[in-house]
């Protein structure tokens, strides 16, 4: 069985709160006697799994050059969510589809960032290429604050096949340029969507692009010419949730 260190606060909350996630060993910060370290430790002792209160140092060890907030969890490594898996999903909502698609997203930071922000904008499910693009790693998962655990992220050998496939269930695939597209705030977003979004230098590939029903750009003034990947997809994602009557109730 292979397995993973995770690490962050929000991060081992999470892992600890799914019930597929095994926690071989758990490792706390003895310096530490804050509430999340109490709450952490709570939940450990709920499940009757034995953790290590250890020196700052021994953390830093073992994820060296990381801000560890005090815990580490030795975790086996979750079942990856399919394809198969996404279409089930999408068969049984009872709500129309929306998913957000990054297109070759390799820095961890960024990816970390857009399943926060996808989870708080109701996504419901995360898609990524295999080749050429970051995973669900530990600097993910920190970053995610605990949605890497808790929004769908499916990786796929083949991008612009899993678009031809969800166009045919009927889903709308907008793709998001820099220059050349409408307007996204006079786009329809209300329907089954697919928000199809680059990587962080070059944006969507041709054939990425080729396989969207439409593009669009976010106006925007001044100097800057693009915006961060998880920026942009903060934008696009609420704008989406807005049209939809995204309600805080």
């Amino acid at each position: 069985m292979s397995s993973e260190l995770r690490y962050g606060l929000h991060a081992v909350r999470a892992a600890l709160e799914q019930p597929a996630t095994q926690i071989i060993s758990l490792w706390l910060d003895q310096s530490r006697k804050d509430r999340a370290i109490q709450e952490i430790t709570e939940l450990a002792l709920e499940q009757g799994l034995d953790f290590y209160p250890v020196n700052r140092e021994d953390l830093d060890s073992l994820v060296p050059g990381v801000r560890h907030q005090g815990v580490v969890a030795h975790c086996s490594a979750q079942p990856t969510f399919t394809e198969e898996g996404l279409f089930d999903l999408l068969d049984n909502l009872k709500a129309p589809p929306l998913l957000l698609i990054l297109d070759g997203v390799q820095d961890p930071h960024n990816l970390g960032a857009c399943l926060r922000t996808a989870e708080a904008a109701g996504v419901h499910g995360v898609i990524a290429p295999k080749d050429r693009a970051v995973g669900l790693t530990a600097a993910v998962r920190k970053v995610a604050s605990g949605a890497a655990e808790r929004v769908p992220f499916v990786r796929v050998t083949n991008l612009a096949r899993l678009m031809r496939k969800l166009r045919e269930r009927g889903l709308w695939l907008v793709g998001t340029v820099v220059k050349g597209g409408g307007s996204l705030y006079n786009t329809d977003l209300k329907g089954p969507l697919g928000l199809v979004l680059g990587a962080e230098d070059r944006g969507l590939r041709r054939l990425t692009a080729e396989h969207c029903d439409c593009l669009v750009q976010i106006p925007m003034q001044g100097a800057v010419g693009s915006l961060n990947v998880s920026v942009a997809a903060g934008v696009c994602l609420f704008e989406a949730q807005r049209q939809r009557g995204f309600d805080l109730a």
